[in-house]
């Protein structure tokens, strides 16, 4: 029933979502296992806010991604994992297998004194353990904190203390590209401070030697020899916590992101079958890593709970060389690539020399993530990877909502060049002025709210509800504020214009960050761009533009002017930059995205406190900027 197969079926099933939506999520969510039903499907209040779906309802997560495939599909590939060296050997688990490999860590975690409503952190590579290690979690009722394994030991800490964890579960060590991560010394440096940490599972992946701390610290092969494979579920509530998921905050202090049981895994399945339009048998893969929460929507819950089988990679896309991603497209015959439009940039900037080699036959759809994808990355995208004939899904979400809310439905929706497309059903957006009047109609631009919560939406920030009652729902009334500007266009298409803090007050017009940096990006030499506000005389507020070029010979004043020239071109006058930076890269943080806040302090002039960068990818690239300001 849940299967969308047409566009005149998502416009019935749309309509169906919003005119009955209790009914309509009630029949989508009786495709699951419970134990016991619910009771009520949705209790709301946006002001408090409080969100609550399928009330009383009794069941596990873990029942319904592993449990409910064996007795039918127990031989069926859930993963193959491909190593960061090519040259290592692929490991494969079954729905069995992997079934098996939970329960016995799940043990583990209980032999430990792990219990219901324990917070454990888990920081881990990409590799199969950190999978089961947030299964084992699930099974036994426990949360799961999982932290990025590139995060400062201070940043782990500070993510520790705030959660409470109990246990924590990580590896001696990390393979990422030619450098070798110690991962367990980041642990023992961050538990310096973290009283609430009783135990520590170490697996085994690099062989590094690493100090083991007697009474605290165990090693995960040890502790799963003599583990038995059986352990029943716990019961859950449907409103009981899954896991918490940290990120930026616009103080600096990252928040704890609360998802919980049931309404998590009604919509992770939902929104993967129908964005991807995955078929049994197909071969999905999700680059990201588990440590975002694309990872535990759409390389964990989502593809288990659908019987998906996934590839899941522990290396980069650049190495040994940029044709990595594409060699292991045609080795593992994928089927749905999902990456994001760093990747794309990156690998589009290396040169069509290492996309050619490779057939890229099998694949079906392709997704984008993370941020809004430039034109040109589209293009290239679809030209060379998808060879015209793959339909890309451009999905807009948030580590807040759960899962992805606006994207065209592969193959079915006629998308667009950098527009998310129409929602999801059961998601309804609109368009809001600054004082948060709704704008109607089509060909509109305002800060996109939604007005009516769908399963999968955020409950509380831990330990502060206040905090998420300000971040999400006090600025409009009775709407959840996404945080981001969108415009509409005729078609009634959503395009995300960037962060409603990213967008620049030009003389009295309000231009999008991701708009300017569009249609900077549009020119033959620009590899990526990042533009910001800074204060001017005249305008209130100038464009400062942060360009990276692939030409590095070319002189400097030419490029600016071809540069404004193309971005007059495409958006007009009012967006043209007053200032154009070139540089060698821009400050990231692990997860590719870039840190504005840095740049506007360099725009501004304001070169003295940079804050905390020790989390950035490279933090060397924020002296250099410094010393290159216009």
């Amino acid at each position: 029933m849940s299967r969308i197969t047409t566009i005149e079926q998502y416009h019935e099933q749309y309509k169906k979502s919003v005119d009955h939506p209790e009914a309509f999520w009630a029949e989508i969510a009786d495709e699951f296992t419970w134990k016991k039903k619910w009771d009520k499907v949705l209790d709301w209040n946006f002001s408090a806010p409080e969100v609550s779906w399928f009330i009383n309802g009794k069941f596990n997560i873990t029942e319904n991604c592993l449990d409910r495939h064996l007795e039918k599909d127990g031989d069926k590939l859930a993963y193959t994992w491909e190593a960061n060296d090519p040259k290592e050997p692929n490991i494969q688990y079954t729905y069995k297998e992997l079934h098996a490999e939970v329960c016995r860590f799940a043990n583990v975690l209980k032999k430990h004194g792990a219990v219901k409503a324990d917070r454990i952190c888990i920081y881990m590579p990409m590799i199969p353990q950190a999978v089961i290690a947030m299964l084992a979690c699930a099974r036994i009722g426990a949360v799961h904190s999982v932290v990025f394994a590139g995060f400062s030991a201070a940043s782990l800490a500070g993510r520790i203390q705030d959660s409470d964890c109990k246990l924590v579960i990580t590896s001696d060590g990390a393979y990422r590209g030619v450098k070798d991560i110690p991962i367990k010394e980041v642990v023992d440096e961050a538990l310096e401070t973290c009283a609430s940490v009783t135990k520590v599972i170490v697996y085994q992946r690099t062989g590094t030697v690493v100090k083991m701390n007697a009474g605290r610290d165990y090693a995960w092969d040890e502790e799963m020899k003599n583990a038995s494979s059986v352990c029943p579920a716990e019961e859950m509530d449907s409103e009981d916590l899954l896991f918490i998921l940290y990120t930026s905050g616009s103080t600096g202090k990252p928040k704890g992101v609360v998802h919980t049981c049931g309404g998590y895994m009604v919509f992770t399945k939902y929104s993967f079958e129908n964005v991807f339009q995955y078929n049994p048998g197909e071969l999905f893969w999700c680059t990201a890593d588990v440590g975002w929460v694309t990872g535990h929507s759409y390389i964990v819950y989502g593809p288990l709970l659908a019987g998906a089988s996934s590839l899941l990679f522990e290396g980069i896309p650049t190495w040994p060389d940029p044709g990595r991603f594409w060699a292991m497209v045609d080795k593992h015959q994928v089927n749905i690539l999902y990456t994001a439009p760093t990747a794309i940039r990156a690998l589009q900037a290396s040169g069509l020399e290492y996309v050619t080699p490779y057939k890229l036959n099998s694949l079906r759809v392709l997704g984008s993530v993370g941020e809004p994808i430039n034109e040109e990355a589209w293009a290239w995208y679809d030209t060379h990877i998808g060879k015209a004939r793959c339909p890309i899904v451009d999905t807009w979400w948030q580590t807040e909502t759960g899962g992805i809310l606006i994207s065209p439905l592969a193959a079915i929706t006629k998308t667009k060049p950098g527009f998310a497309t129409l929602p999801l059903p059961g998601i309804q957006p609109l368009l809001v002025d600054e004082k948060g009047t709704e704008i109607l109609g089509n060909g509109v631009e305002g800060n996109l709210c939604i007005r009516f919560p769908w399963p999968s939406i955020i409950r509380t920030t831990y330990g502060d509800h206040e905090r998420c009652r300000q971040a999400y729902f006090a600025t409009y009334k009775n709407l959840y504020f996404t945080g981001d500007g969108c415009r509409r266009d005729a078609d009634g298409y959503y395009r995300i214009t960037g962060r409603v803090d990213d967008v620049i007050n030009v003389s009295g017009h309000r231009i999008g960050t991701a708009e300017v940096e569009n249609a900077i990006n549009m020119h033959a030499d620009v590899v990526e761009s990042a533009v910001v506000g800074y204060p001017h005389d005249i305008k209130g507020q100038g464009i400062y533009a942060y360009v990276i070029c692939t030409n590095s010979e070319k002189n400097p004043d030419s490029l600016r002017k071809e540069i404004i020239a193309e971005v007059m071109k495409l958006i007009g006058p009012i967006a043209k930059p007053d200032k154009i930076q070139v540089v060698t890269g821009l400050p990231k943080t692990r997860s590719g995205k870039i840190m504005r806040r840095i740049l506007r302090k360099v725009a501004e002039g304001d070169l003295s406190n940079m804050g905390d960068i020790s989390t950035l990818l490279d933090p060397a690239v924020v002296e250099e900027i410094k010393k290159g300001k216009i």
